[in-house]
């Protein structure tokens, strides 16, 4: 009888072993790179500034593109009308897209405010200069899963003017 000269001869690996074993690697550099992106800071919230220029109206909406639940967001439209404004100011945003949120309300308070099937209309008081910034103190909720898309715009004359389109992809 011949003795083997180590306990692992005869025990050759299949290739589903081995398969298995690559896999195995290739889940550990897909987590070690989650990791990494997540120390660096890219997992956070991530802002962007869009702006819309109509019929003498500028509105910037500076809002979070990608975020997370449970973190505070920003929210900001500012609203410029060379030579000062006329009257108090109306804008108009898409309805459903705070439900994302929990929020400490807008600063400045909103002198009124309505909402239709897919739209909450906000009105300011007429403000002194030639701009109105408006934020929002929010952050996003923590049962949140899904993002959402809205439009901002302003309200001249009962017309929406200087609309800007956004989203906030909310990530896990």
């Amino acid at each position: 009888m011949r003795i083997p000269a180590s306990t692992l001869d005869g025990l050759e690996s299949t290739s589903e072993a081995r398969a298995a074993v690559w896999l195995r690697r290739a889940f550990l550099v897909l987590l070690l790179c989650f990791v990494a992106a997540g120390l660096a800071g890219l997992l956070g919230v991530r802002s962007t500034t869009s702006e819309a220029s109509e019929s003498g109206w500028t509105l910037s909406l500076r809002h979070a593109a990608v975020a997370r639940p449970g973190l505070d967001v920003p929210w900001e439209v500012t609203v410029t009308h060379a030579g000062g404004f006329d009257d108090d100011v109306t804008i108009a945003v898409t309805g459903a897209y705070f439900d994302i949120f929990e929020t400490q309300g807008f600063n400045p308070e909103p002198s009124d405010e309505t909402r239709d099937a897919d739209t909450r209309y906000l009105t300011f008081k007429k403000p002194e200069g030639d701009t109105l910034i408006i934020s929002y103190d929010a952050y996003i909720q923590p049962a949140s899963q899904i993002g959402r898309s809205g439009t901002v715009s302003v309200v001249d004359d009962g017309q929406r003017v200087a609309s800007v389109d956004f989203h906030t992809f909310l990530m896990p």
